[in-house]
């Protein structure tokens, strides 16, 4: 997992092959209870309830043309380890911070089970975080 200097991430133009396949995540994540989805600066985003959890391209990609955003608890051990582990993940939030936001970088069809992964345990997570004070 790369640490980026800017804490503001690029938002480059996506390809119609990122559109499709954040069009069919977010196709998924519409079935699943509490989803939401609106419209966030060439970006679908995904909310449960009130708390959003991810940001799926639909103009601009996150980080790079092919990246989507997630946001993330990492307290469990394993799920930090996975994170560590993936060359396709980077960070873009303070390591102070208990909630983190995750750019998930595809690159072919196979990518796709794994986006929806992390998209579940972001989903999970919202339910869980913490409400804003």
């Amino acid at each position: 997992m790369k640490r980026k200097e800017s804490s503001r991430p690029k938002l480059p133009k996506v390809s119609e092959e990122m559109k499709a396949w954040s069009a069919a995540l977010a196709d998924e994540a519409a079935g699943w209870p509490q989803v939401s989805a609106r419209p966030f600066f060439g970006f679908t985003a995904l909310y449960r309830g009130d708390k959003m959890f991810a940001a799926l391209p639909r103009t601009r990609g996150w980080e790079s043309a092919k990246s989507l955003a997630f946001k993330l608890e990492t307290s469990a051990s394993s799920v930090s380890a996975r994170l560590k582990e993936d060359s396709r993940m980077h960070i873009w939030s303070s390591p102070l911070r208990e909630a983190r936001w995750f750019s998930f970088e595809l690159s072919s069809d196979a990518d796709i089970h794994d986006a929806l992964d992390w998209l579940g345990r972001a989903y999970d997570a919202a339910a869980k975080s913490k409400k804003p004070r």
